[in-house]
């Protein structure tokens, strides 16, 4: 799928939830191991989906990972935390600061290959930085699609629903006491409501 260089390069991974994000990302990194090549994982302090140590798919798959601070200048700790390995991976790019692209670029330019998975749209359909900025300097893009819940067409947005209901726009992060959970849907199924 992509050369062999003496350079360093981004690949990233996005397109909406349930679309395989993870799991191509989990199959490249599989790849990268059968060719020999050591491989350094991260994922967010606050991603414990799967366990707090640890990068999983719907599909079952998993990978140990090293948590790394998502804010500030935390994010620089992936970097401090490699031992060589030449081929780095962040799962859940779109929990982190937009640090991450430097982060991304740095590595990029000590020659390692830096493969970078998460979502690129909040719930809203609006960019959810810093996924859309790393597309911007990436040698290599692949944005999957999952299958809409309501129509089955090819779905491309994360739909946000509160209590069974859409989500407002303004709704905050969490709200006390709702059910809150998501599903992967077209354009002409996504619903947000506006006051």
């Amino acid at each position: 799928m992509h050369a062999i260089t003496n350079s360093g390069w981004i690949e990233v991974i996005t397109g909406c939830m349930f679309s395989g994000k993870t799991e191509e990302l989990l199959r490249r990194l599989r790849r990268a191991e059968i060719a020999g090549q050591e491989v350094a994982v991260f994922t967010p302090a606050l991603d414990d989906r799967f366990g707090e140590t640890t990068v999983g798919s719907h599909d079952g798959h998993h990978w140990e990972a090293t948590v790394v601070e998502s804010e500030g200048e935390g994010v620089w700790g992936l970097v401090d935390r490699l031992n060589g390995e030449r081929v780095v991976a962040v799962d859940e790019a779109n929990f982190f600061s937009t640090h991450l692209v430097d982060v991304c670029e740095h590595l990029a330019a000590d020659g390692r290959r830096v493969v970078v998975s998460g979502t690129d749209q909040t719930f809203r359909g609006e960019p959810f930085e810093p996924v859309p900025q790393l597309v911007a300097v990436a040698e290599y893009v692949d944005k999957l699609q999952a299958i809409c819940s309501v129509c089955g067409e090819p779905a491309s947005r994360n739909q946000r629903l509160i209590d069974g209901e859409p989500a407002h726009a303004d709704d905050p992060t969490i709200l006390v006491g709702a059910e809150e959970r998501y599903e992967a849907r077209c354009r002409n199924c996504h619903a947000v409501r506006r006051n």
